[in-house]
């Protein structure tokens, strides 16, 4: 199964650094990002907790920026709202009587372990303000 908290978790700071100071409703980020108001509130739960966002209440209230974009990089953010590995074994064990599916998971599992580590790494160099950077360039 697909998960795209971390896409949409992307989607929402980029969305609150381009818009900062100015704060947002979550029903407003929700049709930036073409979803229900109540995914929004659990991802920006998420963030608040990790200290990237806060919340305003009241009728003027909303959601806003706390981290600077330059700091906040998607190897972090992705730690934080963890879709999960990249690489899933198989969702049934294999048959163990075949010699490949005895030791198929075994034999993957470095080299999954490797590819993840890279793409993390990968991860790490990027930060909210270069994804904005590359949003606000291709919308012109």
């Amino acid at each position: 199964m697909v998960n795209c908290r971390f896409t949409v978790a992307i989607h929402v700071l980029c969305l609150l650094a381009a818009q900062h100071p100015r704060t947002l409703t979550s029903e407003f980020i929700a049709g930036s990002v073409n979803t229900n108001p109540v995914v929004i509130r659990r991802i920006l739960g998420v963030l608040r907790k990790a200290g990237l966002v806060r919340s305003q209440p009241g009728v003027s209230g909303g959601w806003g920026l706390v981290a600077k974009p330059e700091s906040i990089t998607l190897g972090a953010l992705y730690q934080i709202v963890r879709p999960g590995t990249v690489f899933a074994m198989h969702s049934q064990q294999p048959n163990v009587l075949c010699p490949v599916g005895r030791n198929i998971q075994r034999g993957l599992r470095l080299h999954f372990q490797k590819a993840q580590a890279a793409m993390e790494a990968e991860l790490d160099r990027i930060t909210i303000a270069d994804v904005l950077e590359d949003v606000l360039e291709t919308s012109t």
